[in-house]
């Protein structure tokens, strides 16, 4: 279930991505689509590729194969249109710096690392900050903030990009509440400016009040396409396997109504 417009009209366009650790593969196969100006999630299992997906994407990771463009030219050539949010436990918090120089950091592929930020920049980095609720820490070491102040730090320095696709990997992992409710408040602001977000999520649960678009990853591409046509029980099933009777009740009930929907469905 793909868009039908053409690559250099898509935000995101990965065609035949394969990646492998050890000569197992991790990403087999991948085609993925996502039109500009949506919020796309990428959910799935543990071990299901979806970190690897994104680091991929942005050559972080070696591939064994695949074509990837962005706004249908290679990363390398679109760097400075793409904001990325590390997962949190992949980041050296005890690294000494504050909240505002860690935001400025943001301003660098625009700068280039021999000029300084100035006046301007670092106006730009509190007005991010203040757009994230974290203002008032601008000058508190990393350190000393609570995971979700840094996860908010953390979306601060992408916004300073001024970037066109964002990619934010678990944003919401760890994450209270109402971190989780600013934190959603941004990104759907972002989408409505136009701006195309492309997120790994794992709550299943959200997924249709957060998201417009989907991709359901194990290792292959399952679905993707709106979330309104993908977020089915058996999509979710094929994915999952038996890990879907954990999920919540008002999501799917058991492998069993899965099974059920899908017999009706045929």
């Amino acid at each position: 279930m793909s868009t039908t417009l053409h690559e250099p009209d898509l935000a995101l366009h990965v065609e035949d991505l394969t990646v492998s650790y050890h000569s197992k593969p991790v990403l087999w196969d991948i085609d993925f689509d996502v039109p500009p100006g949506v919020m796309a999630a990428i959910v799935g299992p543990n071990g299901a590729g979806k970190s690897t997906l994104i680091k991929s994407v942005l050559g972080l990771v070696p591939t064994v194969a695949g074509h990837v463009t962005l706004h249908g030219r290679p990363y390398k050539a679109q760097r400075r249109r793409v904001g990325y949010v590390p997962q949190r436990s992949s980041v050296d918090w005890d690294f000494p710096t504050t909240a505002l120089d860690v935001v400025t950091m943001g301003l660098y592929g625009r700068l280039g690392w021999l000029r300084r930020p100035g006046r301007r920049e670092r106006d730009e980095a509190m007005a991010a900050l203040e757009l994230v609720g974290m203002a008032d820490f601008a000058r508190r070491q990393i350190s000393q903030l609570s995971g979700g102040q840094q996860q908010r730090v953390f979306l601060a320095r992408a916004l300073v990009q001024k970037a066109d696709v964002y990619f934010l990997d678990e944003p919401m992992a760890g994450v209270d509440a109402t971190t989780e409710r600013a934190i959603v408040d941004i990104l759907r602001r972002l989408r409505d400016e136009g701006k195309t977000v492309i997120v790994v999520h794992h709550d299943l649960q959200t997924v249709r009040s957060y998201f417009d678009w989907l991709l359901i990853l194990n290792v292959r591409v399952i679905a993707q396409g709106p979330v309104a046509e993908v977020y089915t029980a058996e999509h979710l099933r094929q994915a999952y396997g038996g890990q879907i009777a954990l999920l919540d009740q008002d999501t799917f009930l058991s492998e069993e109504a899965a099974a059920e929907a899908a017999e009706r469905a045929g």
